[in-house]
Order: C-alpha cells, then structure tokens, then sequence
C-alpha cells in the first residue's frame, strides 16, 4: 500500500466554512491537514486578493471583475454571507492575512495557485510578501498558466514550483522540465483518463496533488491508479472525511488527524515513493 497522501484543505475548508477567507483557513487548519489550498487574483491596482474567480459576484456582496477593483475595493467586500448568515462581515483577505494565519499553526502549509496571466512585478510582490513571512519554505506556488509559472521561475528560483493540468498534453514532461517545477498536479478525471500518467511524472522526479476529489470513488481512483502507486496529495473540500477515511483503509481507529503526518516536502523534486514525513524545511 502506498504511503498515506498529504490531506490537502481546497480553498480553505470550503464544505465549513466561506471559500478563500480566514474562517475557512483556520477551520482547516483546526482539522489538522498538512497543506492548505488557495488562490489569488491580481486587483487593478497589482494587489493578490484571496480569491477564486476572476469576478467577486458569485462569493462576495460586490459585482465586477478583480481585476477592474481597486485592493481598497475588494477587501472591504463581504465574502461570508453568501455562504451563511454565521460568516457576515468575513472579508475578501490578503495573502499577508493568510500567511499570519499559517504562522500559528506550523503543521499546515500552503499551496498557492496564481489565477491567470501574472507579470514579473505582480509575480515579485507575490515573493516579496512569501519572503517577508519567512515562508520560503512553506509554499508551493503553482497556476494552470505556463506562463504564470516561467514567471515565477525566473522571479523567484529559490521558491518551490508547480503546473496544474486539466488533461494530458503530449509534451507534458518536456513542459515540466522547462519550467523547473517540482510538482504537476492533474485533475482527479486526467488521472483516471490517463492511467499511466502517476508513474511517468513521478519517474521524472514530480510530486502530484490531485484536485478536487470529494468522495470515496474519487479517492480510491487516485490511491489505486496505476498499479496502486498513488498521488503524493489529496486537494478535497471535505479534508476530516478524508483524514477519516485514510485512516479506516489503512486499518486504523479513526483518531483526530495528525498535522504533518502526510505531509511531503516542499523543496526539491521527488526522488523516491512519498513518504509520511512532516514537510522538509530546506
């Protein structure tokens, strides 16, 4: 059997609490999981809000794209009551906000995807907060976009980078080694489609955190695939179901989860079958 996945909390803990806002970073980090998903949007004036899409209708009380908003503008947005009265006056946060957050809790780590195309000096405010924090070491920055991610790349080399995938484009590997990432993260249906594609990346070196299963069926595709060998991650919205039902598959009491225990390093592509370790600190 393969090594337990890193439990990964999908725009915070989003099955409790509003997506992308600190009430849903702190719940997840309460359920113990090793990493954190989110996502960051560029305001119109180059400031990363917390947020998934590129409007604010859907999860906030405002309307228009992020990208015409001012910082000032977004943040001052309610992003809690959409999903319950409970969660009024949560706002749209900063990734400062959220780094300040994961500072108290040192078991949970972030990955942070870059929504769309980013330039060198959006991407070098990015680092520039990530650095800051001290999280250096502590995040994983990755984006559907090519570009987003050489861009990261040559802004911050030092920091520890990944691709996201909707399906499996030939070259894939050949993409990877160019942009230097340690990690390609496909969908959980790319997996399913693409039987081989676990072993290939992860004989190249690659770590893969699949997104975003939410049940048991999804979850076993990614542990079984492949001849069993398994995704280094989990991203899900429901991350204590998964920590309970890892633990039931591996013939254990379903106990509180550990923070850190399946965690994986960070730093450095991958050379070996995961392992249940707490992240590397380089």
């Amino acid at each position: 059997m393969a090594a337990r996945p890193a439990v990964i909390a999908h725009r915070g803990y989003s099955a409790v609490a509003p997506q992308n806002t600190l009430a849903a970073i702190e719940a997840a980090c309460h359920a113990g999981v090793d990493h954190v998903e989110i996502d960051l949007q560029p305001t119109a004036d180059g400031v990363g809000a917390v947020i998934h899409d590129e409007t604010v209708d859907a999860t906030t009380d405002g309307t228009g794209k992020v990208s015409a908003l001012t910082a000032e503008e977004v943040l001052a947005l309610d992003a809690g009551s959409h999903f319950s009265p409970a969660f009024s006056g949560q706002r749209v946060p900063t990734l400062d906000a959220v780094l300040a957050v994961l500072a108290r809790h040192p078991g949970t780590d972030l990955l942070l995807e870059l929504k769309g195309a980013w330039d060198a000096e959006q991407v070098e405010r990015v680092v520039k907060t990530i650095d800051a924090a001290g999280f250096d070491d502590r995040v994983l920055v990755q984006s559907f976009w090519p570009g987003t991610v050489a861009t990261v790349r040559d802004v911050a080399p030092h920091l520890p980078g990944g691709l996201l995938v909707s399906f499996d484009p030939p070259g894939l590997l050949r993409l990877c080694e160019r942009l230097r990432v340690v990690a390609c993260n496909p969908s959980v249906t790319t997996i399913a489609g693409s039987p081989r594609l676990v072993s290939r990346l992860h004989a190249a070196g690659l770590r893969v955190m699949s997104w975003t299963a939410n049940d048991p069926d999804a979850w076993t595709t990614l542990l079984t695939t492949d001849g069993g060998i398994g995704v280094d991650g989990i991203i899900t919205d429901r991350p204590e179901r998964l920590t309970g039902w890892l633990a039931g598959r591996a013939g254990l009491a379903p106990a509180l989860p550990v923070p850190g225990r399946g965690g994986i390093r960070l730093r450095g592509r991958r050379h070996a079958p995961a392992q249940p370790l707490a992240l590397g600190r380089a």
